[in-house]
């Protein structure tokens, strides 16, 4: 009787692990993505405000802050590059 007991809980335990888990997932991954993109905007700021005695001014969109968001310092890089080499 006991062991019945046991495998029950245990199952019972990893189903509703199972049913927790798989919605937090998703809202753990978008998460991520907004701390991302929040990340790289602060880091377009940061690139205007130093680079203005170089002439370096990238606008701060949707665009940028996802190319700086997901690539990081080297997205930042290149999209500074882009602005001075190619654009002004």
């Amino acid at each position: 009787m006991e062991s019945v007991m046991v495998i029950s809980i245990l199952g019972s335990a990893i189903l509703l692990l199972l049913l927790i888990g798989a919605p937090l997932k998703p809202l753990r991954w978008t998460g991520q993505l907004l701390i991302r993109f929040s990340i790289g905007a602060l880091l377009l700021f940061f690139l205007n405000t130093a680079g203005a005695s170089y002439d370096i001014h990238v606008p701060i969109n949707a665009a940028t802050v996802f190319i700086s968001g997901l690539l990081g310092l080297p997205g930042l890089a290149s999209l500074a590059a882009i602005q001075y080499f190619i654009v002004g």
